[in-house]
């Protein structure tokens, strides 16, 4: 074969290439187009806490017993197994119902918490317990203000809530921990930050030395108090520091109002603590993991690990990385955060 009809072949090859990027792009562009709003559609998954510790234990059991103790074992958990059924046939075990959220600063977690909420809220009764552990170091306060609504629901329709905080629960994260009846952590989980922050560049005076004007019309005095690219004035910041005493109270007597045994002053200084310390100033219950305390109660109750689960369209699937990216970007714009 030639070098000519070598050479021919990779430059067809290439074209072909570049035209299915091409297909590719415009179908893309097309689908953007033609659907205004992707459909999501999502289920409830349930996942049995009991079975999962139970097949765990059989697992290493088969591994580090021998042959004639795992058969004993195994014989003893059929025959427990049996009692346990013909308990709950006259005395039903509470069930535990057991909630993930992990929050980022948008609280982008409480579409799904809404649905695992309104799930749960349609089988659990009074005499059994909703679990949440709680991983968040806060956000957007319309967000967590929304998500704590959700928790408030529990309370609402007198179903206990206890809320697990493994690694940190700060600012919006233990708004939402401070609705419960009981607060567990982790001993070195990071807890408390009740405060208000607004922060945001200005660019003024770098415009202005380039000679580049910035226009901005508003109706209302106060519509705009700070700005990216315009002159600040005092009276803005006054008003702007007046907004954020007020969504700061509002903090501190949700919390209050939840947890009445701790002094607000001295923890809503915007300070957080180690649950070891916060234990100690009251905003914590008890100190110990998620796991220690499901697998306890495991022993005389029902846990039901609830998780709802979006399926999103093709379109949704191929901007989910462009949405993870903004989301991360938007710590970057200005916006009022617990």
């Amino acid at each position: 074969m030639s070098d000519a009809t070598i050479q021919l072949l990779f430059f067809s090859a290439k074209a072909i290439i570049i035209v299915v990027l091409i297909l590719i792009l415009l179908a893309g562009i097309l689908m953007l187009l033609g659907k205004g709003r992707e459909k999501v559609r999502g289920k409830i998954c349930i996942k049995n806490l009991n079975k999962k510790y139970s097949e765990t234990k059989e697992t290493l059991c088969a591994e580090i017993l021998s042959k004639k103790l795992f058969k004993k074992f195994i014989k003893e958990q059929k025959t427990a197994e049996k009692n346990q059924a013909k308990e709950e046939e006259s005395s039903p075990r509470k069930n535990i119902f057991v909630i993930d959220f992990h929050g980022d600063i948008k609280a982008s977690a409480v579409d799904a918490l809404r649905e695992e909420v309104t799930a749960v809220l349609g089988v659990a009764k009074p005499q059994d317990e909703v679990v949440v552990k709680v991983e968040s170091g806060g956000g957007m306060v319309h967000a967590y203000g929304l998500a704590a609504a959700q928790l408030q629901r529990f309370k609402q329709n007198q179903i206990p809530l206890t809320v697990c905080v493994d690694k940190v629960a700060a600012s919006g994260g233990y708004m939402m921990a401070s609705v419960a009846n009981k607060i567990i952590a982790a001993p070195f989980a990071i807890i408390g930050s009740i405060g208000v922050i607004v922060q945001l560049p200005n660019f003024h005076r770098l415009l202005k030395e380039k000679n580049i004007d910035f226009e901005q019309l508003t109706a209302g005095n106060f519509k705009r108090t700070l700005t990216m690219f315009g002159h600040n004035t005092e009276e803005g910041r006054e008003k702007l520091q007046e907004e954020i005493e007020d969504i700061h109270n509002l903090f501190k007597n949700l919390i209050h109002q939840n947890r009445n045994q701790i002094n607000i002053d001295q923890v809503a200084t915007g300070e957080h603590w180690l649950a070891t310390q916060a234990m100690e100033l009251q905003l914590v219950d008890e100190l110990s993991t998620s796991d220690d305390y499901l697998m306890v109660q495991s022993k005389t109750a029902n846990v039901y690990e609830i998780n709802y689960e979006a399926k999103k369209s093709f379109l949704g699937k191929l901007t989910s990385g462009v949405n993870a990216l903004k989301n991360n970007l938007m710590e970057k714009d200005f916006f009022i955060r617990s």
